[in-house]
């Protein structure tokens, strides 16, 4: 059965900074260890660390590559143990600038690929990684970051939202496979928040139209979906595998 909050280790990918860095502070707050990783951010990462305490540190690794994620693996298992839950939330580059967007007309298939390889690959990779630890232990979670523009794409980001489609698939045969050793995985997906290094660039006009149609009348903080993820690391969510649920107030109807 999983832990409680302040029992575990949570290995957040791409906790540098923005939404990655207000799930480390969620968990943090819990009393979790918590694992940073970050590809490029070390300074923001490490900066975190310092500031969240002895329960938390920084890990280098870039999800892409399977050599990398087992030597960050190891080395959390050294310092914390294994994790119990990780929370896939690294992104590949991108910008959420609706005006800057590749159409159809001139977006190339390395540009999908590129966006797959990291949230698809890199969440294989690290399932990959633990999956000893995960049938050892009898039990786990895994938290995959997915958006609403799967359900609505009212900015057709092709490429962005053609991974997290796939990855919510991949969340969903994941979880059927590996429920055989007590491991959920399940989908949190946000809209637009406000504000992250990826959303900044969005005009905003975009942020009044969004708050304008959301039922709860204003837009969706790194904060608000970060504490939806202690839930589906958290024993109440024993029974709960291969969901996603939409935490962008009320715009989206899942």
């Amino acid at each position: 059965m999983q832990k409680q909050l302040s029992e575990q280790t949570v290995l957040i990918t791409g906790a540098g900074r923005g939404l990655g860095a207000a799930l480390a502070r969620a968990f943090a707050r819990e009393g979790a260890n918590v694992a940073i990783n970050y590809r490029q951010s070390r300074d923001a990462a490490e900066a975190l660390a310092e500031e969240l305490g002895p329960k938390a540190m920084a890990f280098a690794a870039d999800v892409t590559k399977p050599d990398e994620v087992e030597a960050m693996i190891a080395a959390i298992r050294e310092t914390f143990g294994a994790p119990d839950t990780v929370v896939h939330n690294a992104l590949a580059d991108f910008s959420f600038n609706g005006d800057d967007r590749a159409h159809l007309d001139r977006l190339d298939w390395a540009s999908i690929a590129r966006q797959g390889e990291t949230a698809v690959g890199g969440v294989l990779h690290l399932i990959q990684a633990l999956r000893g630890d995960f049938a050892a232990r009898g039990h786990g979670s895994i938290i995959t970051i997915g958006t609403n523009l799967v359900q609505n794409p009212v900015v057709p980001y092709h490429d962005y939202t053609a991974a997290k489609a796939a990855l919510l698939a991949f969340t969903r045969t994941a979880a059927k496979e590996l429920g055989a050793l007590g491991v959920t995985v399940n989908m949190i997906s946000g809209g637009l928040l406000r504000t992250t290094d990826a959303s900044a660039a969005t005009p905003e006009a975009v942020f009044d139209i969004i708050a304008s149609q959301t039922p709860l009348g204003r837009v969706t903080t790194p904060e608000e979906l970060a504490d939806a993820a202690l839930f589906f690391a958290s024993p109440w969510a024993r029974a709960v595998t291969g969901q996603n649920l939409i935490v962008d107030g009320g715009l989206v109807f899942g």
